[in-house]
């Protein structure tokens, strides 16, 4: 009988332990997705500023010096 209830008490012990890393899992996988999306905002936003600073650039340019053509 002792040794029945040493067995259901590990058995209760991985499982506990088995839900508290997969709790531990997700966390980490939801701070991941969410740091992954920061990223493609701070990535898109960058590029997006790119293009107007050259669309800008490009247009004073050609203010500038039209007889180049």
């Amino acid at each position: 009988m002792v040794v029945l209830l040493k067995a259901l008490g590990a058995i209760a012990a991985l499982v506990a332990i088995v839900i508290t890393l997969l709790g531990s899992i997700l966390t980490l996988g939801g701070f991941l997705l969410a740091a992954i999306k920061i990223l493609i905002i701070v990535v898109f936003l960058s590029v997006m500023t790119l293009v107007i600073v050259s669309i800008l650039r490009d247009r004073s340019q050609r203010r500038r010096s039209p007889e180049d053509f």
